[in-house]
């Protein structure tokens, strides 16, 4: 009995939770597309419960991983997109709640370690104009035409 205790505790030992064997920050590169084209030196804010991150498209910026989602905003002058990138459980983390149970998985759910969000997030831009539904003036007019 005691060996297959012994050998439980070495297993699990082994394994790790993912905070002891997944970092707690991870790269996301982000890149913008507008008209089905990439648009480079786009200023983009990336948000989740753990901070803030700024970086210029294309690019990549390192994150604190969370199990909430991250928010990617992303605008021009005259252009602007929003993505969500998803947070979703990661492969350590199974192995904690098969071999280690609750404690190691709140563990790694308290800290992020345990989750991944999409390593390359594509932002499509939209011309501010249409995103409000306002058309640009006619010259000649100072009235905004809606379309």
């Amino acid at each position: 009995m005691k060996k297959i205790i012994a050998a439980a505790i070495a297993l699990s030992t082994l394994s790790g939770c993912a905070s002891v064997v997944s970092s707690k920050t991870q790269p996301v590169s982000v890149q913008t597309m507008l008209d089905n084209k990439e648009v480079s030196g786009v200023t983009c804010t990336l948000q989740n419960d753990e901070g803030k991150w700024f970086v210029t498209s294309p690019g990549t910026t390192v994150v604190h991983k969370s199990t909430a989602d991250m928010a990617v905003d992303c605008k021009t002058d005259s252009a602007a997109g929003h993505e969500t990138a998803v947070s979703k459980s990661n492969g350590p983390v199974w192995g904690n709640i098969l071999l280690g149970g609750g404690i190691g998985y709140i563990v790694d759910r308290n800290t992020g370690a345990g989750f991944d969000y999409p390593t390359n997030i594509t932002v499509i831009l939209k011309k501010i104009e249409a995103a409000v539904g306002l058309a640009p003036a006619t010259p000649g007019t100072t009235e905004v035409a809606k379309k």
